[in-house]
């Protein structure tokens, strides 16, 4: 099946003032920007990075498609922007403080979380919307799907879950386990029916899994599913119940409520998968009409992942202005995935203005956290991305390694160490099981004592291999399922030998 035909959008004659103003905006080349179409693809000049002063809510004004609900909480996205990024509550004594930014338009004050939740946990209770309009989401309350909690609603994220750099600044991501999930059913300026809008969001690339769903935008407001067309989301996961593309994903989807999509059919349509270790992930929609589009947040422009008419049944749209982060429609929450900042804008963005943005998004410069030897990391594999784990958190040496749904306990956090060393505990490490060789052999804890069956590399290829025995890293029998134990295999290049540490 050849790619979905491309459609001239109603949107694609913009006023002339517009377009002066956006091209002062990209008028010096510096990036170049990837437009993928149907039979070919054509390379643009893209924008320069963007000021200090210039946030991507700018540029959406610019552009004349205004942000109505801006989320962060890794930076600014107005250049003027100066307030309340998130709120982090602590666990020792259930207090709250807003976490703010360094400066007017600048990134996020890490160290004033660091402080606060030092020797404690904290959870992210607030995250704060930029535009003025107050559209912040606060935990989910539940739907037709209940959350974890004893009343039905939904867990908070933990804030310490997902660190990061941008500028070279320490920031947290918004770290979505299954069961967590935010929303807001009383928005203000939100699309509704089938007004049209704009929507992006910077994910984590690696974390992600098949579970329903890992949306951002906007959904309906009383939590259930009970109509078609009544949401209008960004999804990013491998999930194929609905919808999927090429591979194994994952891929970038619109949720629009009884499916997601990736095209105009229902099901498959020709996708390529998106891998990169941030994502910049956007869907549009207007009337019989919306669009995907995804890209690299670190460099590069974007790629046209679909541009056409809406599926049979969804047109005219019925959205009902509700925001989500982490969950589906009716708070399905077995999802997961890292949320660092996003948008809904008032009206359909040019790929112009698009441009623009994507080219802000990489001057930001998002980059993992950690230096040469990673501290505290987890270890994710490529093929489940599930967590190396000890299981139950034992100490005990001999237990055996397994994968497992990616949480925020100590039983999943490994320091890779100048001895080559992967520790847990500070005191324990990765140890191929009675200094064995084989193919195989259990992958365990034991007391660090730098023999070479507890060293290993961590390699550009993404394997991880034993300094004595040089087998891989392996999930037992491709396994991706929780409890699949770890062993050393033969390296094949197979997805299950394949990981990714993630501060």
């Amino acid at each position: 099946m050849g790619p979905a035909q491309l459609t001239t959008p109603p949107t694609a004659i913009r006023k002339d003032s517009m377009n002066v103003k956006l091209s002062r905006l990209i008028a010096t080349a510096g990036i170049s920007l990837l437009l993928v179409a149907a039979g070919g693809h054509e390379v643009l000049d893209a924008p320069p990075a963007q000021a200090a002063t210039t946030g991507p809510c700018d540029i959406y004004a610019t552009g004349g498609t205004p942000c109505v609900a801006a989320h962060s909480t890794t930076r600014a996205l107005y250049g003027a922007y100066n307030g309340p990024l998130y709120q982090v509550q602590r666990s020792s004594d259930n207090a709250t403080q807003d976490i703010g930014v360094l400066g007017a338009g600048g990134v996020a004050n890490a160290a004033a979380q660091d402080s606060f939740c030092a020797n404690t946990n904290c959870v992210i209770s607030i995250i704060y919307d930029q535009s003025g309009r107050n559209n912040r989401l606060t935990r989910a309350l539940g739907g037709g799907v209940p959350g974890p909690r004893p009343d039905g609603s939904d867990n908070l994220a933990d804030a310490k879950a997902a660190p990061i750099t941008i500028g070279g600044q320490r920031a947290y991501g918004v770290y979505i386990a299954p069961g967590t999930g935010y929303r807001n059913n009383n928005t203000n300026g939100i699309a509704t029916g089938d007004q049209p809008e704009g929507i992006y969001a910077v994910l984590d690339g690696t974390h992600y899994n098949g579970g329903c769903c890992f949306d951002y935008g906007n959904a309906q407001t009383n939590a259930l599913a009970d109509d078609i067309g009544i949401m209008e989301t960004i999804y990013f996961g491998n999930n194929k119940v609905w919808g999927y593309g090429d591979g194994n994903g994952p891929w970038i989807m619109m949720d629009m409520e009884w499916g997601l999509f990736s095209g105009v059919n229902p099901r498959y349509n020709p996708m390529p998968p998106i891998n990169h270790r941030f994502v910049t992930a956007i869907v549009n929609g207007e009337p019989n009409h919306w669009a995907i589009r995804g890209g690299n947040a670190q460099s590069g422009g974007l790629t046209n992942y679909f541009d056409g008419r809406r599926p049979n049944g969804y047109h005219p749209m019925k959205k009902e202005g509700a925001i989500l982060l982490g969950i589906g429609g009716d708070n399905s929450n077995t999802a997961r995935g890292t949320f660092y900042e996003g948008v809904l804008t008032s009206g359909y963005p040019t790929a112009e203005t698009e441009n623009a943005v994507q080219a802000n998004i990489t001057a930001a410069a998002y980059a993992p956290s950690g230096g040469g030897n990673p501290q505290g990391v987890q270890i994710v594999g490529g093929q489940s991305s599930r967590c190396v784990d000890v299981p139950n958190s034992s100490t005990a040496n001999g237990t055996q390694a397994q994968i497992w749904d990616c949480g925020s306990a100590t039983n999943q956090r490994f320091t890779h160490t100048t001895g080559k060393q992967l520790q847990v505990y500070g005191n324990k490490c990765l140890d191929a099981y009675a200094q064995g060789t084989a193919n195989g052999t259990q992958v365990v804890i034991w007391d660090c004592n730098n023999g070479t069956n507890q060293q290993w590399n961590v390699n550009t290829n993404g394997t991880i291999t034993g300094v004595q025995s040089g087998k891989c890293l392996d999930a037992n029998a491709a396994g991706t399922a929780n409890g699949t134990k770890l062993i050393l295999w033969t390296c094949n290049g197979q997805a299950n030998q394949r990981w990714s540490l993630r501060g």
